[in-house]
């Protein structure tokens, strides 16, 4: 069903149509459907799934409005009982098929009682009401079923590792050594179609509604200062590498410095890091790149993304997105992330304990910036957890085991963080700086001065997207001046400028000023549909050591393979011994 607005503007799409062709009325029949011009097909909501199959119907569509029709379907085999009746399945739905017993439709009763689950099966019959009493709410066909007049088994199915079932607990491992069977699931299928819709409508709200042209930038490129770790890539000249980039980040400044003014990618990316439950080695993101934009400018895009994009059937969420600088989120959650559904922040109580004569707080208050901090947890649980953020979230974590509801699963709150700092001490060696965000990000304007004196205390134009305590995006106002860009790499990062010297040199040719940022969306989906890990928002995806378990990936080649490469492998003396046996 179309509602709202879509509605509206449906109804007035189909009189001016019918207007055009002077049509009195039309009849949604397939044929009609496929002919229809693809711009009047795009405002309905529910796509036609039977145009250029063989099908009639899927096995989720058919209701009661369809007793009497012959239909033919296509699925596969959910279960099948006492040869009296099977359910059929397909990406929509399940269908109860009525197993004939007349001795006339021998042959199919024979053919679909002893048909193996999971089994690919065709179906013809006629639909029917349920007898009186038998209808099932639970199923959107659950007043009907099909009686089967002819049928044949497409392909048999082998005994399966598993049973293709949502509620049947599987190993991750299993799982994704069978990813194609796991992806049968409902679950699975629902969150890939989600997906899919959700970036459908970004495109639609950044191309034909703002003007963004969808640029597709190199996967082979060279490798980028500072940042993550970089798959390298080896190519047929001798000691020289690709990398996989992290991020087309250089690709689209300099886009911006093309004069193409905006910019969107779905974009593949790489890491080369152990994977964590939100991290995968290669990842997607929706990439945004714009000239002649604030920070501002960049928070309403977003927001009005989402808000186009966002599933009709999830929570509303409210704009503008509420806004917190880096320090007070630190301040008050102890983390740059914070979850924001439930309260619980962190309080200085260091005046109150001030003339206390408690040894351990008047020697914290005695150090310069020194304070106590605490926070107040519902029903006085306890926790010897020294990290206040983490104590936090560990609270929450055991109020909820306690049955009390803090953080609600079916609300959205999105957050800005703002203002970060432009460099960071290096955790290896803390008299070094690194950058808080990329290279690449362009100082406060206040603060712009200190980057020459004191860099330590420059605020960046860094800005973070966070939901429900996940950081979701992350952007920044770029760095357009080439001899800013060449003083932060080489002066305060100690970083070979010569690496970006394709960039630096572009800034010298008129580079407008430009901004940007990325939306992470294996994350982001997998928060929607609350997965417990964006592996089950990917349809392929790696395992937490980075592995393809169902295509035994990565994979050893042979010393001819690696030849025109000029690369040969120094195997450790266990794995020579391996490999021997």
């Amino acid at each position: 069903m179309i509602t709202g607005t879509r509605a509206k503007l449906s109804v007035i799409v189909l009189q001016a149509f019918f207007q055009l062709f002077q049509v009195e009325s039309v009849s949604f029949t397939p044929a009609w459907w496929v002919s229809a011009p693809c711009v009047f097909q795009s405002w309905f909501v529910k796509p036609y799934f039977n145009s250029f199959v063989t099908r009639t119907n899927t096995c989720g569509e058919l209701r009661s409005a369809h007793v009497g029709q012959k239909v033919t379907l296509y699925g596969w085999v959910q279960y099948q009982r006492q040869g009296l009746f099977l359910v059929l399945r397909d990406f929509q739905g399940l269908t109860q098929i009525i197993i004939p017993q007349d001795e006339a439709h021998s042959h199919v009763k024979e053919l679909l009682s002893n048909a193996p689950v999971e089994s690919v099966v065709r179906v013809t019959g006629i639909v029917s009401s349920r007898p009186l009493g038998q209808e099932n709410p639970k199923m959107p066909t659950g007043d009907i079923e099909v009686k089967a007049e002819t049928a044949e088994i497409l392909n048999s199915c082998k005994k399966l590792p598993f049973e293709i079932k949502d509620f049947i607990k599987k190993s991750e491992a299993l799982r994704m050594q069978y990813r194609y069977l796991d992806l049968r699931s409902f679950r699975l299928q629902s969150n890939l179609r989600l997906r899919s819709q959700m970036v459908m409508r970004m495109r639609e709200y950044l191309c034909n509604l703002h003007g963004f042209v969808d640029v597709e930038t190199p996967t082979l490129f060279k490798r980028t200062p500072g940042g993550a770790k970089e798959f390298l890539v080896p190519s047929r000249e001798a000691g020289k590498f690709y990398s996989l980039p992290q991020s087309p980040q250089q690709f689209k400044q300099l886009l911006m410095v093309g004069g193409l003014d905006r910019y969107f990618q779905v974009a593949r990316c790489y890491r080369d890091e152990g994977s964590r439950p939100d991290r995968q080695p290669e990842f997607t993101q929706i990439d945004i790149e714009m000239s002649f934009v604030d920070r501002a400018g960049i928070q309403r895009l977003i927001e009005g993304l989402l808000q186009h994009s966002w599933p009709e059937e999830r929570a509303l969420i409210m704009t503008p997105f509420p806004s917190m600088t880096y320090e007070e989120a630190l301040a008050e959650y102890g983390t740059d992330k914070p979850d924001t559904r439930f309260g619980m922040k962190i309080m200085d109580i260091g005046d109150v304990l001030r003339g206390s004569d408690i040894h351990f707080v008047q020697n914290a208050l005695s150090y310069p910036h020194g304070s106590i901090k605490a926070i107040c947890i519902p029903q006085g649980v306890v926790s010897d957890c020294s990290a206040l953020g983490a104590l936090r979230l560990f609270s929450a974590s055991l109020l909820e085991a306690a049955g009390l509801a803090l953080r609600d699963p079916t609300a959205f709150h999105f957050l800005w963080v703002v203002d970060f700092p432009l460099f960071l001490p290096k955790a290896k060696n803390p008299t070094e700086l690194e950058s808080a965000h990329h290279p690449f990000t362009a100082p406060h304007p206040s603060d712009a001065s200190l980057l020459y004196s004191d860099p330590t205390k420059v605020r960046s134009q860094h800005y973070d997207l966070v939901l429900n305590g996940n950081e979701v995006g992350g952007g920044s106002i770029r760095i357009h001046s080439a001899e800013q860009q060449r003083f932060v790499l080489e002066k305060v990062l100690k970083e070979d400028s010569e690496v970006l010297s394709h960039l630096i040199e572009a800034l010298e040719f008129g580079a407008p000023p430009h901004g940007g940022i990325a939306l992470g969306l294996d994350r982001l989906i997998s928060l929607i549909v609350d997965a417990p890990s964006i592996r089950d928002v990917i349809a392929f995806p790696k395992s937490f050591r980075g592995r393809d378990l169902m295509g035994s990936a990565p994979d050893y080649v042979t010393p001819e393979e690696l030849e025109p490469y000029h690369i040969q492998v120094s195997w450790p003396l266990e794995e020579k011994e391996a490999k021997k046996n």
